[in-house]
């Protein structure tokens, strides 16, 4: 059996409106790869509070966390509690993106979780999850 994806909660959010730009040329490859496996293979992924497939290029891991203002692990919690999951719990990409879709983007909750992010005008309208089927 494949070993999990480890995925940050709160990039159930950043992917719905993930428009190929990024911190930096490297970063975005890599996350443009990233999604396309994701929305192709529906992995399973691990919830995690901690860099994942997504970080691996960021200019601003620093190891397995996060050298930015420590707003990813708050954005994270958020996302967990609103869609009822913890950290280590797996499950099909697509089903988490559905349960993203559902508890955050669909009742505006996006704002309130990362309204105050530098990407923040990049998350316009319903993002790619309004029309994902859970599985």
């Amino acid at each position: 059996m494949p070993t999990p994806t480890p995925l940050r909660p709160h990039h159930g959010m950043c992917l719905a409106y993930y428009q190929g730009r990024g911190y930096s040329p490297a970063f975005t490859r890599a996350a443009d790869a990233a999604l396309l496996r994701l929305l192709e293979e529906n992995p399973i992924v691990r919830l995690t509070v901690a860099a994942d497939v997504l970080c691996a290029a960021c200019p601003n891991r620093r190891g397995s966390q996060c050298a930015g203002t420590g707003n990813a692990a708050r954005y994270d919690r958020a996302v967990l509690e609103r869609c009822g999951l913890r950290e280590g719990d797996e499950l099909p990409f697509a089903s988490f993106a559905a349960a993203v879709q559902k508890a955050v983007l669909a009742p505006g909750g996006r704002t309130a979780i990362c309204g105050g992010c530098q990407w923040n005008d990049l998350c316009n309208g319903p993002g790619r999850w309004a029309e994902l089927d859970e599985n």
